[in-house]
């Protein structure tokens, strides 16, 4: 059996074209050799700049010789023309050989530096499962790397021909074949996507080259003090996944610390095993319980006496020195901009010495109002690039918002059109989310990619009491959790959550509704602005919002720009 890269998408659901993706991969897996490794990344952005370097391929096969076939799976049906095969596109048709010959060029440019200068051996394949090529002599390719249709069953075989498995060729050399996986590892940064929202990932994969994940981790500096400032998107808590996960495999103990639980449970779910994760509050109960100290929820003020003994019990253990099972070598914050002050030195006791530590936060994502924490001899990272939200989104985000400094757009999306609906009254307020739905499923989103925001919160929110919003079962959160700590859930189909607890989470499309606010002479309070910014950021592909009227007129002027 081949070697994937990244681990874990057999535990990832998936359907349409998704799932036929990964029907393709468990095929390949089981049937190339095991000296052969598969890197699949289904999402792409922005290498640097404007460049493109992979687009849409789905598929990297490094082959025990080194060679490298990059595999593009097309499902559906093409377009035949005298000068090639098209991919049909909402714009434009999209010429499927140009495509796959400037993503090859770009590859090709960035390997030879990983190589030492040295030539890739690389080559492309187009595997077109549901179509017959009829004229495969005008393609635009070679018609020895098409598989279509009819030739289903020679994909494997024509794989382990590109890649050199069925030439007797010696093995590459292991310094190179070790550049080449570092490179597909680590420079693309292949990880399981954290962003996607728990239970349905529509994202396989978020590569971010020369992001965060890729030049962050390359900061030398003793002690590891490290401040990542970055807006939504930008790669934070991808950053995370892989700084955990580089933790463990050079034998150190990571502690992975967020604010939000269910941030706190989906990094759990797709992290590796071998450290702890949890929220502040998770850790403070884990640690008092284990030293035989569980607090009493039930309390006036739990929380806060809860927070105060587990600094107590910190700074002065029952044994005098710090208990062993509560030291990490591999400190990493995320969610910063919610975390007190107090907090701070806490958690960097239970560092060991010479412990790396991180800390990423988005001042914008301050849904709290708390002051930002000093963090004083530490080095500074920040970055303003989003590569999740569609690119128009960040344009309406960017005029009608005062934000601090402009959003920068990475995400291939460009065309989203975000739609704006207004309501006078909670009446009118119901019936503008149910022609959202309807809309968000008439552009053919399926309903477990849709999920319905509130700008309030879920004690206040008008959707909290119901089951259902017209034909549609609403699936929320009950407030409590099973005995296995997990978060329970309403039955139904139609996810809705407020914009507190989605925050750490994106969906495909977003209707972020109850929209409703005072506006200044100034346009709107800095808290206001920061839970829009919030919101509309979780979309990947699509934005509804459902804003009262006069919230709608601030958000569709754009003169309202501060």
């Amino acid at each position: 059996m081949a070697k994937t890269h990244p681990e874990g998408w057999r535990l990832l659901p998936a359907s349409g074209a998704r799932a036929r993706e990964l029907q393709t991969l468990a095929l390949l897996a089981g049937a190339l050799p095991a000296d052969t490794t598969i890197y699949h990344g289904l999402h792409w952005t922005r290498a640097e700049g404007s460049a493109a370097v992979f687009g849409d391929i789905g598929f990297v096969v490094l082959g025990p010789g080194g060679r490298i076939l990059l595999i593009e799976q097309q499902a559906g049906f093409l377009d035949e023309a005298e000068h090639g095969l098209l991919r049909p596109g909402r714009r434009r048709e999209r010429n499927i050989s140009v495509d796959l010959a400037r993503q090859a060029d770009a590859l090709r440019a960035r390997l030879r530096p990983a190589l030492g200068g040295a030539e890739p051996m690389l080559d492309v394949l187009l595997y077109c499962p549901d179509y017959t090529v009829r004229q495969p002599g005008t393609a635009g390719l070679d018609p020895a790397r098409i598989v279509d249709a009819p030739r289903r069953e020679q994909l494997v075989a024509t794989i382990r021909a590109l890649t050199g498995d069925t030439d007797g060729a010696a093995p590459a050399d292991p310094a190179r074949q070790q550049a080449l996986h570092r490179f597909f590892a680590d420079l693309l940064e292949l990880v399981p996507d954290v962003q996607s929202h728990i239970g349905q990932v529509d994202e396989l994969s978020t590569r971010l080259s020369g992001g965060l994940t890729e030049w962050a981790r390359r900061i030398d500096m003793s002690p590891h003090r490290l401040r990542v400032t970055a807006t939504a998107g930008s790669g934070k808590t991808q950053l995370a996944l892989a700084a955990y996960t580089d933790a463990l495999a050079a034998g150190r103990r990571p502690l992975y610390v967020c604010y939000n639980r269910p941030l706190a449970d989906h990094f759990a779910r797709i992290a590796p095993a071998g450290g702890e994760i949890a929220t502040y509050h998770q850790l403070c109960d884990r640690r008092l319980r284990d030293a035989g100290r569980p607090p009493r929820f039930g309390a006036p003020g739990a929380f806060r006496r809860m927070e105060a003994d587990f600094a107590a019990l910190v700074a002065a253990p029952a044994s005098g020195q710090p208990d062993p099972r509560w030291q990490f070598d591999e400190l990493i914050i995320d969610e910063g901009q919610d975390f007190m002050e107090a907090w701070r030195d806490t958690l960097l006791a239970l560092l060991k010495p010479g412990g790396r530590a991180w800390w990423l936060e988005d001042p914008l994502q301050n849904l709290y109002d708390r002051p930002a924490v000093t963090l004083p001899g530490w080095v500074g990272l920040s970055a303003d690039t989003n590569y999740r939200t569609p690119a128009d989104v960040l344009a309406l985000l960017n005029a009608r918002l005062p934000l601090p400094a402009p959003i920068r757009a990475g995400s291939p999306v460009a065309d989203s059109e975000p739609e704006l609906l207004a309501w006078h009254d909670e009446a009118g307020m119901l019936e503008a989310t149910k022609r959202a739905i309807t809309r968000a499923l008439g552009l053919g989103f399926r309903r477990d990619m849709i999920v319905l925001l509130t700008f309030r919160g879920r004690e206040h929110s008008r959707f909290t009491p119901l089951e259902h919003l017209g034909p549609h079962r609403l699936r929320a959160f009950t407030g409590r959790y099973d005995l296995l700590g997990e978060p329970e859930h309403s039955q139904g189909e139609l996810l809705i959550d407020s914009v507190y607890r989605f925050k750490g989470q994106s969906a495909p499309c977003i209707i972020f509704t109850e929209i409703d606010f005072e506006p200044r002479a100034d346009g709107m309070d800095e808290l206001t602005m920061r839970k829009l910014f919030v919101g509309a950021t979780r979309a990947t592909m699509k934005l509804i919002l459902v804003a009262s009227a006069r919230a709608a007129g601030l958000l569709a002027d754009p003169e309202h720009k501060h």
